[in-house]
């Protein structure tokens, strides 16, 4: 099996970002720009280059197996778990599907929430055209809204941004960026819910931070927590 050959720097960058890898499963921590599947824009995803480094790294001859559980926005930057058997892919998605992955992610908002910490509780319509979701006036009679609740806590505020963290308990579009965008928390960069202005990356600030769940396969409990992007200035005191 061919692999495009990664230059050393390349390699040297994906060693730094694994933040952990056994024979079942890895999980990376992905930048803003990078997407984690394959789509209409014909830009190689983070599966098929972490398929080339371990090609390279490992000297594999034939086919390399990198599952895809879960997806996150190209956007937005943080953990990304992969499965490196079809075994751990299964175990994995089933995971994700029932909740069983317990995600923590940080944002960096223009604004404090009214309250330091509380759950969030609306019904979201995605609008596929526009690939964005709303929140639902009229709730769950609006046709097709889904609910949407996640818990966030305010740790506090660099010179200019909130640093909030959101636990989310349901897995929607968009769903913190639309959540924290209605309660007046609107995420830096996020031009599509109403930030004045982009980052010059490309990216927003949301950063999925910590991820804890069982192992599937060693039945181990495990916490991976993910360092955000440099260009976060001010937040090293909640680091």
């Amino acid at each position: 099996m061919e692999y495009r050959r990664l230059s050393p720097d390349e390699l040297e960058d994906i060693s730094s970002r694994i933040l952990y890898e056994d024979n079942h499963i890895l999980i990376f921590n992905k930048v803003p720009g990078e997407i984690v599947q394959g789509d209409k824009t014909g830009d190689e995803c983070l599966a098929e280059t972490l398929k080339a480094f371990i090609a390279i790294r490992d000297s594999k001859p034939g086919k390399v197996f990198m599952g895809i559980p879960h997806r996150l926005d190209r956007p937005v930057s943080g953990i990304v778990v992969f499965a490196k058997t079809s075994k751990a892919l299964s175990r994995l998605s089933e995971m994700f599907r029932t909740g069983e992955m317990h995600k923590t992610y940080w944002a960096l908002c223009l604004d404090s929430p009214k309250n330091e910490s509380g759950d969030l509780v609306d019904w979201l319509v995605r609008d596929e055209r526009m690939n964005k979701s709303f929140i639902a006036r009229k709730g769950s009679a609006t046709p097709g809204a889904k609910e949407a609740r996640l818990q966030y806590k305010l740790l506090g505020r660099t010179e200019r941004y909130s640093l909030i963290a959101v636990r989310l308990l349901t897995g929607r579009h968009h769903q913190i960026r639309c959540q924290l965008a209605a309660a007046g928390c609107v995420i830096k960069g996020d031009l599509k819910y109403g930030a004045p202005r982009s980052n010059p990356d490309g990216g927003i600030c949301l950063h999925s931070r910590e991820i804890s769940f069982i192992h599937p396969v060693k039945k181990e409990e495990m916490t991976v927590i993910a360092p955000p992007p440099a260009s976060w200035k001010g937040i090293e005191p909640f680091l």
